[in-house]
């Protein structure tokens, strides 16, 4: 058997999902894919150049409800089922609901602890453990129906990033949750639980609010933020009036003595040994303003006080 699937997604992720749905024998019945903007979504061009339906729009609500010419233009492709393969566009109802057999969306965490778009980040953020992936049919909450597929066990090393946690443990993880999600439903034994709500946690987006660093904080909270926030947003101090994003950090051991927090202690193959509470971290490369990444030490200097 065969589903008629309408995907939507991005990215090298969502590339990845249509190739493998394609693979399993479904028909993709039209991709969903983010306007075009300065490089070429991997997921539009892998769609163009297998000619399959391509549709791109910003947006499917108008004050916060469906755009009418958007519902008509999805209910028209005949999905049996929608896929979400990480998805930050909001579908309404009208769309979510409106194949037989629903829609399945994926997300990057173990539902329902750190529901909301930035998960990956989070995850590293407050110090969690472990990690995984979850495959679950969306309703009208953020991140709250009912799971079919989840695949945990993945740990959080502490030199993990948001990138690394994501392309080196989780990306392979989730595509194969989405096989066997669509599988599950292809074959009539999907089984659907509620997620427990004593478990659950939501976090907001991870901007510049967040992203700044607290040279007030610990050692272990500093690197955690650090690679929380790598590759974007990037977490952030000033030096004078200049704002300093750093990247490629790490907790590594040594004493500061009397330094300040935050105060660049001296350099090491290229990266910045920095003062904080209780510790030293190693910050490999850094962005000053809008400029371009850098090894640290040639955008920092000795002495240097990140405040």
């Amino acid at each position: 058997m065969s589903l008629r699937i309408a995907l939507f997604g991005q990215a090298p992720f969502g590339r990845d999902t249509l190739v493998r749905l394609l693979e399993a024998g479904h028909q993709i019945v039209g991709v969903y894919a983010p306007p075009e903007g300065r490089r070429p979504d991997p997921l539009a061009s892998e769609a163009a150049e297998r000619g399959l339906p391509l549709i791109r729009h910003k947006g499917f609500r108008r004050k916060g409800a469906a755009i009418p010419e958007r519902v008509a233009e999805h209910a028209a492709l005949g999905a049996d089922l929608n896929v979400l393969s990480f998805v930050t566009v909001i579908l309404p109802a009208e769309i979510v609901d409106a194949p037989p057999q629903g829609s399945l969306c994926f997300h990057p965490s173990l539902l329902p602890e750190y529901r909301g778009g930035n998960a990956l980040a989070w995850q590293i953020l407050l110090g969690a453990s472990e990690s995984g992936v979850t495959v679950f049919r969306p309703d009208a909450g953020v991140d709250t129906g009912p799971i079919v597929v989840q695949k945990g066990g993945v740990a959080i090393a502490d030199t993990d990033t948001q990138a690394s946690l994501y392309f080196e443990k989780l990306y392979g993880l989730g595509l194969e949750a989405i096989d066997e999600a669509v599988a599950a439903i292809d074959a009539g034994r999907a089984r659907f639980r509620a997620q427990d709500e004593t478990r659950a946690s939501h976090q907001g987006l991870v901007d510049d609010s967040v992203a700044r660093l607290d040279w007030a904080r610990d050692v272990a909270e500093l690197d955690r933020w650090i690679r929380g926030c790598d590759p974007s947003p990037g977490a952030w101090s000033l030096r004078g009036t200049d704002t300093v994003r750093c990247f490629d950090g790490r907790r590594v051991a040594g004493d500061p003595g009397s330094a300040v927090a935050g105060e660049v202690l001296g350099f090491e193959e290229g990266a910045a040994l920095v003062a904080a509470k209780g510790g030293m971290l190693r910050v490999g490369r850094v962005r000053l303003g809008y400029g371009v990444k850098q090894a640290a030490a040639e955008g920092l200097r000795r002495g240097d006080l990140l405040t």
